[in-house]
């Protein structure tokens, strides 16, 4: 049986004390095998319960699905194993539609269900949101996307992790690419004006400004959702910028590369993890073949990763999408950190999730005193003939 949450296991222990019960560990047995074999089957524990919070709908509930769908498989298959020491694992899915708003009222929901951990929340934004929520309440929370600095590196969530790099590792490898690969100097730097997308175009910024060679002709926020971005194209235009570096999402970037192409600007576009979507390359077309975009670094030769990916075709019909990978580890590290300290108080599962390792599509991981996933980095991909390629 696992150890339960301090009020709850308070009473639960009064009244086993009370009947003269006996604590076993799960995995190990105070009794002999023939006494244990004798012993009534114990009664069914209450699930562990895990949250998942993403974008379900909207604009970009196709950053979001992927997750629900890993945790999905995940939980299918443990559970088909019977569970975390007898306990079987319940899904609570709610849906923030990648808006800080929203997910301030999604995150005050799963605490409501009494889940132990969180599986999400995707967008950076939404995420900050909703931290100070779970930290309030003792709950566990690791994202398989949200790469803002500030979460882990302020200090101030000692309850978050995450199982992808942080946006600056990603906008120095944006830098660098244009730089050092491409050979290029004078960049225009746009973003979105949110935590995400403003967080990596100012780390692309500084690193810019930094090196000797290069020059920022353009630095600038877009309004998000806006129909027409014609006027900041013609900025681009007319600042001679080799290349555009654009921290956002891929509803804007497709919009922005479109409308750049269609005036024949040939200036290269490069972004980030928010683009790195096939849902760019829908709604972009023609447009986005050699758009250049950041992404978690390809671990699909993987075996775990393999079998992960298998599973869903045989499960929805279909590859997976966005951030899958990341969450299924994400997933895998939660419900290990539950079962290697036989338990689902806060304290005992970050402390798992920090100092016990997790074999993982992603590799054999751990989290760092941040919360960042040791090992876990980013690598540029092309679209090419409609497709993101890794460029090695």
């Amino acid at each position: 049986m696992l150890k339960l949450r301090s009020a709850k296991a308070l009473a639960i222990m009064a009244a086993l004390v009370m009947a003269g019960a006996v604590f076993v560990s799960c995995g190990e047995s105070e009794k002999p095998a023939e006494q244990a074999k004798e012993a009534a089957p114990a009664k069914e524990e209450a699930p562990i319960r895990m949250g998942v919070a993403g974008p379900h709908s909207g604009d970009l509930a196709s950053y979001g699905i992927p997750t629900v769908k890993a945790a999905e498989l995940v939980v299918e298959h443990r559970n088909e194993m019977g569970g975390i020491c007898g306990q079987k694992i319940e899904l609570i899915v709610e849906d923030d539609v990648c808006k800080p708003e929203i997910a301030t009222n999604t995150a005050t929901k799963l605490v409501g269900e009494k889940v132990d951990f969180v599986l999400g929340h995707i967008c950076s934004g939404a995420t900050k949101a909703a931290l100070g929520i779970y930290k309030d309440s003792n709950i566990p929370v690791m994202s398989p996307s949200a790469t803002n600095p500030a979460l882990t590196q302020s200090g101030d969530y000692p309850n978050f992790f995450r199982t992808i790099a942080s946006d600056d590792a990603q906008a120095r490898l944006e830098v660098d690419f244009a730089l050092d690969r491409l050979k290029l100097s004078k960049i225009a730097v746009l973003h979105d004006k949110g935590d995400y997308g403003k967080g990596l175009a100012e780390f692309a910024k500084a690193f810019l400004e930094a090196e000797p060679e290069a020059e920022v002709v353009l630095y600038e926020g877009i309004t998000p959702g806006a129909v027409d971005y014609t006027a900041v194209v013609q900025k681009i235009k007319n600042s001679g910028a080799q290349a555009v570096i654009f921290g956002g999402y891929h509803p804007e970037a497709s919009k922005i590369v479109t409308q750049m192409r269609k005036k024949a600007m040939d200036t290269i576009f490069i972004s980030d993890d928010g683009v790195k979507d096939d849902t760019f390359i829908k709604v972009a077309g023609e447009y986005a073949e050699g758009v250049y975009a950041t992404g978690p670094m390809d671990t699909t030769t993987n075996p775990m990763a393999v079998m992960a990916t298998e599973a869903h075709r045989q499960k929805y019909g279909e590859d997976p999408g966005a951030f899958f990978l990341n969450a299924y580890a994400a997933a895998l590290a939660l419900l290990n950190a539950v079962e290697k300290s036989n338990s689902t108080d806060y304290d005992d599962i970050v402390n798992a999730l920090r100092t016990e390792y997790v074999a993982t599509p992603l590799g054999i991981i751990r989290f760092d005193e941040r919360g960042d996933a040791i090992g876990v980095g980013f690598a540029m991909y092309q679209v090419q003939n409609g497709e993101y390629v890794e460029i090695k």
